[in-house]
């Protein structure tokens, strides 16, 4: 059948392109979809449109957050129908294929919202890895849509949450999904968390941006014995003194730990002997619960809802109008 997908067909150019999508040939284990709503991940997806991941060589179809109706299944899928609506790591194409990482969407989720559970995927990480405990003051740097999912889960977990950010805007949309506390990330960060912590600072920082000059002084805002947790994923090169990065882990009695937390640290299967107690999936029916049930707020982050003849829009909103465009979906059932 005739189905379309966007394309990064050369360094910040996106087209709609036509594609031949065929479900008849498909594995045991597979399932066919038709897309409704997919979700940008801005961080990402612009740092595969400026052609700077070399894991996504141009033309490269991106897109990792979609939801959809199942249309055929293969021989071997079992508790899934063609009919069902799930959510599935799949791109932004009309029409897609895939073996794992798919759940049903809870009764009630309104499917737009669900494309954002690939996200709080990721920010849930950074929980998962974290020593943070009930009462502790936690630092979330940067809050975009994995900081500001960060920030929310931090705090659903007992934990007092200091969001920052230099865009007011996302220190708004922060406060509206229930973040205590936000700073400008423009003003001393050090002084306003020292006085928000009584001078003890945080047990734990998690850097949200993948910006590295944000991550080289993070550990200023952790406490002793705290921990840094590396959420966002570091691009662009940077030059520091190391020395004095180092020096800010090791001395004056902090003995700080950093940590990375990949999404992808987790089995993309759950473990049936229940030994591995977290995996993908089970990450996955936590946070749709979370986001049917409203305690973990997205519909705020939702900012344009788009046709996919609008991609290059899309894309250029979220590189040049950061404030205004926060979470796009591409409406697929417009296409």
């Amino acid at each position: 059948m005739n189905a379309r997908r966007i394309v990064f067909t050369s360094p910040d150019v996106v087209e709609l392109l036509d594609f031949e999508f065929d479900a008849s040939d498909l594995a045991s284990d597979e399932i066919a979809l038709k897309t409704h709503y997919s979700l940008i991940s801005a961080g990402t997806e612009l740092a595969c449109l400026r052609g700077l991941e070399g894991w996504a060589r141009l033309p490269f179809t991106p897109g990792y957050a979609a939801c959809g109706e199942i249309i055929a299944t293969g021989d071997g899928v079992s508790g899934y129908a063609p009919g069902d609506m799930v959510f599935a790591y799949t791109g932004h194409v009309s029409h897609a294929r895939t073996n794992r990482l798919y759940a049903h969407l809870p009764e009630g989720l309104d499917p737009k919202l669900a494309p954002f559970t690939r996200m709080a995927a990721v920010s849930i990480t950074a929980l998962r890895v974290s020593e943070a405990e009930l009462g502790d003051p936690v630092a979330v740097l940067g809050l975009g849509l994995v900081g500001n999912l960060a920030a929310q889960l931090f705090t659903l977990a007992g934990c007092e949450v200091i969001g920052i950010d230099v865009s007011p805007r996302r220190r708004e949309l922060a406060h509206l999904c229930g973040v205590k506390h936000v700073v400008d990330g423009a003003d001393d960060v050090v002084a306003a968390v020292s006085e928000l912590t009584a001078g003890e600072m945080c047990p734990t920082v998690v850097e949200a941006t993948g910006v590295p000059a944000v991550a080289e002084k993070a550990a200023l805002l952790a406490g002793k014995l705290g921990e840094v947790i590396l959420l966002g994923s570091p691009r662009g090169e940077y030059q520091a003194n190391l020395t004095e990065f180092l020096n800010h882990i090791h001395l004056w009695g902090k003995c700080v730990t950093f940590k990375g937390a990949h999404e992808w640290r987790y089995p993309v299967h759950k473990d049936p002997g229940g030994f591995t107690k977290h995996s993908l999936p089970r990450n996955i029916e936590i946070l749709l619960g979370l986001i049917a049930e409203g305690r973990l707020q997205v519909a705020p982050l939702l900012t344009h809802v788009l046709p996919p003849s609008e991609c290059a829009a899309a894309y250029a909103g979220l590189r040049d109008k950061r404030d205004e465009y926060v979470g796009v979906i591409f409406d697929w059932t417009t296409a």
